[in-house]
């Protein structure tokens, strides 16, 4: 079964809201076999509307249309599905029924146009609506499955889950489940990443590899098996991934929607140790990450931001004769830094981030020269140097990634 998911709703095509809905069937459709090869957004228009229904009949066998079941006058989804098939569309009772108590229970007429929720086109399998008005509905014709369900998330997914996703099941001939898993990497370029594997991707069949550069340096592979069993499924990516880690190791860093972030803050609780920075270019930014996640204060003391000469020298106690024939953005000013923020804010590991992030030069040194040092108590200091390219906050945000995945190396090697 080929799906097609068109979304209606001029809001969307606006930009004033995000289309989880789509991504939201994409992956339930994937966990019960069903492809999803399109989406599709049009406005409240009801020729725009048609038109796009007749290109989904040509190349899906099943087409879900989110949204435009509601009250309004620009609600017409139902009404244009059902003239394209010279259908009538008749009321439910027990919608009807369940919108006259509401109405009753706030003491509030119930109008023309709210009743017209009610209405769902003949023919149809009911899919009641537990949390809002509007009932969904599916049915079949001429060999395609037509499912209509509301648009606001809150109703469209409990919808999908308690009724819609039963209905799919029971028209399935052969239940297979397609499962992904997606593996992160950093410091690896999309291209070098498909070199090493190479032959896997050539060779791919079942499970498939599909490799994506996310940006900033991070770059995924999506492994995605299909088999009537689940378990076989994921034993299928198991094999998978054996073959894929022992080339690209050294760069993999997490599953699915991990991030660096939340994998070194899982590292440094696991291990009971604690973390503070010391930022220039980066002004806060490493700080900022870590506690964004819920329980940080556990292994982050704090960190300072040394954007001048001033506070590198007087409060981080970086030596002026350090500065004087080193410079601020160097090897030997990163090290002092990274150390020193250790025993100020008395943490376990200290962290250091100094550079040029634009859109000038500075102590001679070119835009995207960057040093990052991280200190480890009564271990030798590490300070790695780098040269980005791109947009000044393009600079400070991968220098903020790398400082995180040289971390997240320390950490999974100690």
């Amino acid at each position: 079964m080929n799906a097609e998911i068109i979304s209606v709703g001029t809001e969307l095509l606006l930009g004033q809201i995000v289309n989880t809905n789509a991504q939201f069937l994409s992956r339930e459709l994937a966990q019960i076999g069903i492809n999803v090869f399109y989406h599709t957004a049009v406005g409240d228009n009801s020729t725009r509307l048609t038109q796009v229904l007749a290109n989904a009949q040509k190349r899906s066998n099943l087409i879900i249309i989110t949204g435009g079941l509601g009250p309004t006058k620009d609600d017409l989804t139902k009404e244009t599905v059902a003239a394209c098939f010279n259908k009538n569309l008749f009321r439910d009772e027990k919608s009807y029924e369940k919108m006259s108590r509401y109405f009753a229970k706030i003491s509030k007429k119930m109008t023309e146009n709210n009743i017209k929720q009610a209405f769902v086109i003949e023919g149809s399998n009911v899919l009641p609506n537990h949390f809002g008005m509007a009932p969904g509905m599916a049915f079949c014709y001429e060999g395609c499955i037509y499912m209509l369900l509301p648009g606001p998330p809150s109703e469209l997914m409990p919808m999908f889950e308690s009724y819609g996703r039963v209905f799919l099941l029971d028209q399935l001939e052969n239940k297979q489940y397609i499962e992904s898993r997606v593996l992160r990497f950093f410091g690896i370029g999309e291209s070098e990443l498909e070199t090493k594997i190479e032959d896997l991707i050539d060779l791919q069949t079942n499970p498939t590899i599909a490799p994506l550069a996310v940006g900033d340096g991070e770059v995924t592979l999506r492994l995605t098996a299909k088999h009537p069993s689940l378990d076989q499924a994921m034993e299928m990516l198991d094999q998978l991934e054996k073959k894929i880690q022992p080339r690209v190791g050294e760069f993999f860093f997490g599953y699915n929607n991990s991030s660096l972030y939340e994998e070194v803050f899982l590292l440094l609780q696991q291990k009971g140790l604690t973390i503070s920075s010391a930022e220039s270019l980066t002004g806060g930014a490493f700080a900022k990450e870590i506690t964004n996640i819920a329980g940080s204060s556990a292994v982050f003391n704090g960190s300072i931001v040394c954007y001048q000469t001033e506070v590198k020298r007087n409060v981080l106690n970086v030596p002026q004769d350090v500065i004087n024939k080193h410079g601020v953005v160097s090897f030997e000013c990163a090290k002092y830094m990274a150390e020193n923020v250790l025993e100020i804010l008395h943490t376990d590991i200290g962290i250091s981030f100094t550079g040029v992030a634009g859109p000038s030069e500075q102590e001679g040194k070119r835009v995207g020269t960057v040093f990052v040092g991280i200190a480890v108590k009564d271990k030798e200091t590490k300070v790695y140097p780098l040269i980005l390219s791109g947009s000044r906050s393009a600079i400070r945000t991968r220098t903020v990634k790398y400082g995180y995945y040289y971390l997240y190396k320390y950490l999974r090697e100690k």
